[in-house]
């Protein structure tokens, strides 16, 4: 389960990166979010799915400090893809929180 909400989030900071988010970055925003035990290697081979299934695009660019960074942004279908987690996601939390009788 952890793997298609990691999916969905890693779209949603791609999202809201705009084009300036790279992966060292996501690990260090998704451990920030509560994700702590989240690292790289599980990351990178996400990114890679993601830019073969032409969710993602990723861009070589100049960094201040060390070696050039690929940095991500969403393409349409990823866009898609993201709005569908979302809408499946917030249905989910419907049922869920229904069965633990948390009110909406």
């Amino acid at each position: 389960m952890l793997k298609g909400v990691l999916e969905g989030c890693v779209l949603a900071l791609i999202r809201d990166g705009a084009g300036t988010i790279y992966g060292y970055e996501l690990v260090q925003q998704l451990k920030a979010a509560g994700f702590t035990t989240i690292v790289g290697g599980t990351v990178y081979p996400l990114l890679q799915k993601l830019e073969k299934n032409d969710l993602i695009t990723g861009s070589m660019k100049k960094s201040p400090e060390g070696p050039d960074r690929k940095y991500f942004t969403l393409t349409t279908a990823g866009q898609r893809a993201l709005a569908d987690f979302t809408e499946q996601w917030q249905q989910l939390e419907q049922k869920v929180n229904r069965l633990m009788g948390v009110e909406d």
